[in-house]
């Protein structure tokens, strides 16, 4: 319980006024319109909390106290954000047409260097600051930059004016060249502030650009290096993203032992862009359609320029990579939301001209990117991005940019190979019917079976909770399961009629796999799932028991429940959870005396065996359903007198199961007959009655 004192919307401190001695409330004073906010202020008592305690931070002194704001913490992932502020502005200069290369190197001593030739940051004397250049002013303030509007950058990365001071503020050297005019300048700062004024280093020839030189400060990184593995990717990424521009790399050979892949010095063009990109990042795995889905869009001022690569892999999860002004946006935004609905929406479309439509209608975007790898780089004027670190994209106009222009590629691509189109469509209404089959498979828990949802066919539950002990009987036909459904303990067993025979797995098509109403609930009654998604963990029951017909029919039954276990659940086999009841064939009674018998050599045993000399009455059992539910207690469910069968793959014999189900489930009949022909007895010419 809470302090009534102190609760805001209590009562207001009543325990204590409770405690002191009572006095009449002090009339309420009206504020005298003469009297100054000062003399007010000294009138009031002394809370501890003053004007004194409100601090106005200045400068950069906000990024320092709060990095995290700023670049999204003091983590490895925030130390190379700083990397690419850095270069993010000599990008914008690229894609603007004023630079055609870009240097990156890491020096021993951790400070990393980024290098133009483009215009170089201005250097002339700032009009709202007479006193300080524009270089100085980018340097030291929040907000200051050449990027707020249009006019300058037709597309830029730099948004805010807050990236390179940020950089500025986290380093504790921090070293400007900027080449203007064949005169070269020079500035030094640390944490923020300018160590000296503007140099003026002299003449130069054959250059222009900016050079930025910066070591991250230890008091806000601590021991924390910059990767060259991190930095050489981020680097060759730019190339990727900017056919136009040449990155070139180097890094000092001592942070390079041990490391594996990245060199000393390297030179990155990529004309292609992100149809490289991409290529190179699935090399060697095996895609679904011979060709990428890629191209490129580019417009004057390059706002709404596009361009894109996706390859549909077989045997790999997909992956999403997004830029927008070469800014990595890992969380997707917009853009990639374009291109999702572009690809859904053409892939219906096709659906409709080869007559696919009724399959395509479950197909969600979802299952179009589920295997799909797909880059995506888009130029548009003033992006909005969430926060500053820029994860995310969130300009609407972006959405129908991407959707237009991806659209139509995707429609003329699937046009020009109509045999690899209909390969991507199958496979993804593949994964669409996958996923809904994963849906049905989900755990059904007991209560809400028995009293929310409806019973898989007509399961008859067990009560105790928990699977320890439980058990379920796979029965065949409704007849036998009214008798299992009687004969049963209640608590832990349950039954599951099974109308007619079970679908043949072995030979079904994936199709008919989906559709059969049987194999969906059972399924649904285990809870387990099929295939990669099976979980011991969910089954229901401890014992799953397929009790059928001792006969030629019941024994088909079986073989075909066994073959959907061994290839829908084989680590429900494996486990020991799958048993095959043993009922009787035979009823055998001398007197009061009464024994069942499994076959004809069961019962030839029994009555040398087990009954005296004379007449032994013998009934034989049509089925399941013809035995009175005592008696298939008796026999068949008690689990004090029943006999089962526990279905197993041998270790040394998995292999030839495997075989064996092929041929003889499969649905090659020629297989079959073989089969059947090597192992069969045949029988003498004299006893054949011909």
């Amino acid at each position: 319980m809470s302090d009534p004192a102190r609760d805001l919307f209590g009562p207001g401190g009543k325990a204590a006024a409770s405690t002191a001695p009572s006095r009449a409330p002090e009339p309420r004073r009206r504020l005298d319109a003469t009297a100054s906010v000062t003399a007010l202020a000294a009138a009031e008592p002394d809370s501890g909390y003053t004007a004194s305690d409100i601090e106005v931070l200045e400068g950069l002194e906000p990024v320092r106290r709060r990095p995290g704001m700023y670049i999204g913490g003091t983590d490895e992932r925030a130390l190379h954000h700083l990397f690419a502020e850095v270069i993010d502005n000599s990008m914008d200069e690229a894609v603007a047409g004023h630079a055609s290369f870009i240097e990156v190197e890491l020096e021993e001593t951790g400070a990393l260097v980024v290098t133009d030739n483009g215009r170089g940051i201005p250097v002339d004397p700032h009009p709202k600051f007479p006193g300080k250049s524009a270089l100085e002013v980018i340097m030291t303030t929040l907000h200051a930059g050449g990027k707020f509007d249009s006019k300058v950058y037709e597309t830029s990365g730099g948004l805010h004016g807050v990236g390179i001071s940020v950089v500025n503020a986290l380093s504790d050297l921090l070293e400007v060249e900027v080449a203007r005019n064949q005169t070269l300048y020079r500035q030094t700062f640390s944490r923020g502030h300018a160590q000296s004024a503007l140099e003026l280093i002299g003449r130069v020839q054959n250059r222009r650009g900016t050079r930025v030189r910066f070591h991250p400060d230890a008091q806000i990184f601590g021991s924390l290096k910059f990767d060259p593995r991190r930095l050489f990717k981020m680097a060759r990424s730019k190339a990727y993203l900017f056919g136009g521009v040449e990155i070139r790399w180097r890094c000092a050979p001592a942070l390079l032992e041990g490391l594996e892949g990245v060199p000393a010095e390297a030179v990155h063009r990529f004309p292609d862009g992100l149809r490289d990109y991409l290529a190179r990042d699935i090399d060697g795995k095996e895609l679904v359609t011979d060709a990428m889905f890629s191209g490129k869009i580019t417009k004057p001022g390059s706002h709404g320029s596009l361009e894109w690569a996706v390859a549909w892999m077989v045997a790999e999860d997909g992956f999403s990579h997004s830029y927008c002004n070469t800014i990595p946006t890992p969380e997707g935004g917009t853009h990639e939301a374009g291109l999702r609905v572009a690809l859904l929406r053409g892939l219906r479309e096709h659906a409709e001209r080869v007559n696919q439509a009724k399959r395509m209608t479950a197909v969600t975007t979802d299952d179009v990117m589920a295997t799909c790898a797909s880059m995506l780089s888009v130029f548009i004027r003033e992006p909005e991005f969430q926060g500053q670190t820029k994860d995310k994209l969130a300009t609407v106009e972006a959405q129908r940019i991407v959707e237009t222009a991806v659209r139509d590629a995707f429609d003329h691509w699937l046009a020009a190979s109509p045999a690899q189109a209909n390969k991507l469509l199958d496979w993804v209404i593949d994964r669409a019917e996958e996923r809904l089959r994963r849906r049905q498979e989900k755990e059904v828990a007991r209560k809400s079976a028995t009293r929310k949802l409806r019973l898989p066919g007509k399961l008859a539950d067990c009560s105790a909770a928990g699977t320890a002990g439980s058990e379920i009987f796979i029965v065949e036909g409704d007849s036998a399961g009214g008798s299992a459904k009687q004969a049963r303990d209640r608590a832990t067993q349950a039954i599951l009629p099974l109308r007619g025979k079970i679908l043949n797995v072995a030979s079904a098509s994936r199709d008919k796999l989906g559709a059969n109403q049987l194999i969906s609930d059972l399924t649904l009654a285990l809870g387990c799932g099929t295939g990669a998604a099976f979980r011991e963990a969910d089954l229901r029951y401890d014992k799953v028991i397929i009790m059928t017909d001792a006969d030629v029919d019941g024994a088909h039954i079986a073989s075909l429940l066994i073959t959907f276990f061994y290839r829908q659940m084989p680590k429900l086999i494996d486990r020991g959870h799958l048993y095959l009841a043993i009922p009787p064939l035979y009823r055998l009674q001398q007197g009061s005396k009464v024994a069942y018998a499994r076959d004809d050599a069961d019962r030839e045993r029994i009555i040398k065996t087990v009954f005296k000399a004379g007449k032994v009455e013998i009934g034989r059992f049509k089925g399941l359903g013809e035995m009175m539910p005592a008696q298939l207690k008796e026999t068949t469910m008690d689990p004090k007198k029943r006999t089962l069968l526990r279905v197993a793959v041998l270790d040394e014999a998995r292999e030839s199961t495997g075989d064996t189900v092929e041929r003889l489930m499969g649905n090659k009949p020629e297989a079959r007959f073989a089969f059947i022909s090597e192992r069969a007895a045949f029988a003498e010419g004299a006893d054949l009655d011909i």
